[in-house]
């Protein structure tokens, strides 16, 4: 008994030599990008899924680092289904974003509840700087084997109580458009915070 603990003993410390000697170290903890966005009635942040969705990522982050979703507002905002920013200023000219992004609805990633995605015309390909939260789940905008549909690039991760409360704003008719809050609702700033680290299984 003794010679066998004394032989596992050994083989340990000799393990832990080896891994000494070469160098050997644990992999670093992986993290995904954050994005806080200040609006006028609060704040939420948003992790993203640069593995899944890399060209929608890479997109939204050049648009964070250059200011440009300062000023613009979130001019369609449903109950029980989406709020939309990132295309018109408070008086609701239209914002001309610098590019368009390819789909990247087949990333296995769905219109749940929480999750934030790319706006986009009849083109697939379509999608440039405006972007919504999806408040409920909305199944109707994922793709199909018949069609792309929306691409999902991140989620929520705090201010849920904030995006509610963009959610329930009074909206209207403004400009000839619907569903417009009738007091702007602004994004004031957006701007990368601290990357979240990724849980085994998240």
């Amino acid at each position: 008994m003794k010679n066998s603990l004394l032989g596992s003993f050994l083989a340990a410390a000799l393990l832990c030599a080896v891994s000494a000697c070469t160098g050997a170290a644990e992999p670093p903890e992986a993290t995904r990008p954050a994005v806080e966005i200040v609006t006028s009635v609060g704040s939420f942040t948003v992790e993203l899924y640069p593995d899944e969705a890399p060209e929608s990522v890479e997109n939204f982050l050049d648009l964070v680092d250059a200011g440009f979703y300062e000023g613009t507002i979130f001019h369609r905002v449903m109950a029980g289904f989406v709020i939309q920013a990132g295309g018109y200023d408070a008086a609701l000219a239209y914002r001309d974003p610098p590019r368009t992004v390819v789909n990247e609805s087949a990333n296995g990633l769905l219109n749940k509840r929480w999750t934030i995605a790319m706006a986009r015309h009849a083109d697939p390909d379509s999608a440039d700087s405006q972007f919504y939260i999806n408040m409920n789940d909305n199944a109707h905008l994922d793709p199909t084997p018949d069609a792309p549909g929306y691409t999902v690039f991140g989620r929520l991760v705090d201010g849920h109580d904030v995006a509610e409360d963009i959610e329930l704003a009074d909206t209207g008719i403004v400009g000839g458009r619907a569903a417009v809050p009738l007091v702007p609702i602004s994004i004031v700033a957006a701007r990368r915070v601290a990357a979240r680290r990724i849980a085994p299984g998240d």
